[in-house]
């Protein structure tokens, strides 16, 4: 008797284990709203289930259709982002709703190849939208899916050159029916079961199928490359106040953290702005250091500030400081906002 298909094990294991998220459908039921399935895709890009939730929930009650995500101003996107991070995403997300209301009558392609077409849809959020949104039978692989696949076949070569291996052994597993499904059960599976640091081989439905459960250390897989060190550059944030309010300026559309509001800095973007004329008469304080980690380097930025006496200042939105956490700000200058309340508090 010939093997039944790995997908229909892990399908059955889905239905009785599927995590319930707000962007889903149940098991076997009609596919949720693209919409929903495309907002969900772009969040969790390097994102955190938990961390996305409540960004999730809160997009789709001020903007429950992508026509009304296309019409609203891009400044209100970027400050309801505010803390997730990675923030061309959020322009994207603008553009994208844009580009689906003007070209495609406010309906999502359901096509990986037409999907692929808007701005911020790669190979993974385009195949997840028509797999998931319409039950095309796409291929899947995020994180979680490689690190199943590649302990499936014990697959030694480090990430990420395996990466052309593990996709052809997923799409070889992708089945033409329930798709959808089966894609987010390879994503439950490595969440849940198959995690990063501890596979519960036990609990697996997949386990008489897997040739790294078979090994004496299956959490060895995927193998990964050395990690680069992340180089380090230093700037400087001002906090400049006067009248109850501080001065906030809005950062280039283009470029590190585009469109957001932040305290002026100097120093840590590449090329560097130019420096920040500040007012001659201030005396200044210190308030510490934040650090913080992007993508591609680590930064240490020094905060100092203190009352601006004068109008001369740097041109820029005086904002009340009793309102600063409506302003939006991204998770770089949140931290130097606190470190400025933790000192104030302590020093009144």
């Amino acid at each position: 008797m010939a093997e039944k298909p790995l997908s229909d094990g892990l399908l059955r294991w889905y239905r009785s284990h599927a995590r319930a998220l707000p962007w889903r459908a149940p098991p076997g039921k009609k596919p949720p709203d693209p919409y929903r399935v495309w907002l969900s895709e772009i969040m969790l890009q390097q994102t955190t289930v938990a961390a996305a939730k409540p960004y999730f929930a809160t997009f789709t009650e001020r903007w429950p259709t992508v026509e009304a995500l296309a019409a609203t101003a891009s400044e209100d996107i970027m400050a309801a982002w505010a803390g997730l991070g990675y923030y061309a995403r959020a322009r994207n997300l603008h553009a994208c709703a844009r580009a689906i209301v003007a070209d495609h009558g406010g309906q999502f392609p359901s096509t990986e190849t037409e999907l692929r077409t808007l701005p911020g849809i790669g190979a993974y959020t385009g195949a997840a939208i028509a797999a998931i949104g319409f039950g095309e039978p796409a291929t899947v692989v995020d994180a979680n899916v490689e690190r199943v696949i590649a302990r499936l076949y014990a697959i030694e070569t480090p990430l990420p050159g395996a990466r052309p291996e593990i996709r052809k052994m997923a799409e070889l597993l992708t089945p033409e029916d329930h798709a959808g499904d089966f894609a987010q059960a390879m994503m439950d599976l490595g969440a849940t079961i198959c995690s990063a640091r501890a596979p519960d081989c036990t609990r697996c439905p997949l386990q008489n199928r897997c040739r790294a459960a078979r090994t004496e250390d299956p959490g060895k897989f995927p193998f990964k490359a050395p990690k680069k060190t992340k180089p380090v550059r230093r700037g400087t944030a001002y906090w400049l106040e006067r009248d109850e309010a501080v001065l906030l300026v809005r950062h280039p559309e283009r470029g590190m953290l585009g469109g957001m509001r932040a305290l002026p800095s100097h120093g840590w973007r590449e090329p560097a702005a130019d420096p920040v004329e500040t007012p001659g008469d201030i005396d200044w304080i210190r308030y510490g250091t934040v650090r913080h980690v992007f993508t591609h380097f680590a930064l240490e930025l020094d905060v100092v500030g203190g009352h601006v006496l004068t109008d001369e200042a740097p041109e820029g939105e005086w904002w009340p400081i009793a309102m600063i956490e409506e302003a939006g700000l991204p998770t770089l200058f949140a931290k130097a906002v606190t470190l400025v309340a933790a000192y104030r508090e302590n020093d009144p």
